[in-house]
């Protein structure tokens, strides 16, 4: 997936420059199963900033019903800041998923899922003894 993300960055710093609709149209759908991608990642991972940010680039760069913003002084910040987001997300370490381990109960015989131990409050004690008189 990272170099996927890595392509659809520089295709949006190459769409600075002025170049056949057709690059666009392409840039488009790179962009937009890019964005599908990070947002399904994202869903999973419960990073729900991603997910609505991902969510407005999707719907910014879809093919299917196009926006148009006509000036290419709006849609370039616009493609800067969306490749910078995705090598953001291509080179930034993924949380990884959480594993219950299972134990098994070796008296019953059946598996549950075991929790940290929750440990008490460390106890302070005094190094010095009391004198008794």
């Amino acid at each position: 997936m990272k170099p996927f993300l890595t392509l659809c960055a520089i295709c949006c710093f190459v769409a600075i420059f002025r170049l056949p609709i057709e690059y666009y149209t392409i840039l488009r759908i790179l962009v937009s199963i890019g964005a599908l991608l990070v947002l399904y990642n994202a869903v999973r991972f419960k990073q729900y900033y991603f997910s609505i940010i991902f969510l407005f680039i999707l719907i910014l760069f879809n093919p299917v019903l196009p926006i148009y913003l006509y000036r290419k002084s709006i849609w370039t910040p616009m493609d800067i800041i969306t490749g910078i987001l995705f090598l953001l997300i291509a080179f930034v370490e993924k949380p990884k998923e959480k594993k219950k381990e299972i134990v098994e109960n070796p008296v019953e015989g059946t598996a549950f899922p075991t929790q940290p131990r929750a440990h008490s409050r460390d106890i302070i004690i005094n190094p010095r003894k009391n004198k008794e008189n």
